[in-house]
């Protein structure tokens, strides 16, 4: 029996208005964006070839972070198009991509250094401790979605 390789592409999502506020997105609304990208730059070709692997995992409204996962191969297709990907849910937003990894493992692990640095530069700006509690349960919230995959 073959197996699939998978490969999870780590993006941070820059909205337009360029503010400090909470991003309210959901990974569906994502995955629509990216995946009218490939088709409009690869067409059907594109399309067909991401369609059976291609999921948008996880995002944190905070930092901005998303997974994204993909195929061993298409994978290139994708990454290709997230850096030219204009518009998310008629928003003006663009991707950058932070991380690629070959396991979910490795790329939570990624986010959970990068998310820790993010909350380190957060907590000089805020006043109480339980502000600082609640933006640390706020930004660590990976793991629900980790306990899928162990």
């Amino acid at each position: 029996m073959v197996r699939f390789k998978n490969r999870y592409v780590t993006v941070r999502v820059n909205p337009g208005d360029k503010s400090d506020k909470c991003l309210i997105l959901k990974p569906t609304v994502l995955h629509h964006a990216i995946q009218q990208k490939v088709e409009l730059m690869y067409g059907d070709f594109g399309l067909s070839a991401i369609k059976s692997g291609f999921n948008a995992k996880y995002f944190n409204h905070h930092t901005r972070i998303a997974l994204i996962k993909i195929r061993h191969g298409p994978h290139r297709l994708v990454i290709d198009s997230v850096r030219a990907v204009s518009e998310i849910d008629s928003r003006i937003a663009s991707l950058d991509i932070i991380y690629v990894g070959a396991t979910m493992k490795h790329c939570f692990q990624f986010i959970q250094r990068y998310q820790r640095k993010k909350l380190e530069k957060m907590w000089t700006s805020l006043k109480n401790y339980e502000k600082k509690t609640e933006m640390k349960d706020a930004l660590m919230t990976i793991t629900p979605i980790m306990k899928e995959f162990k």
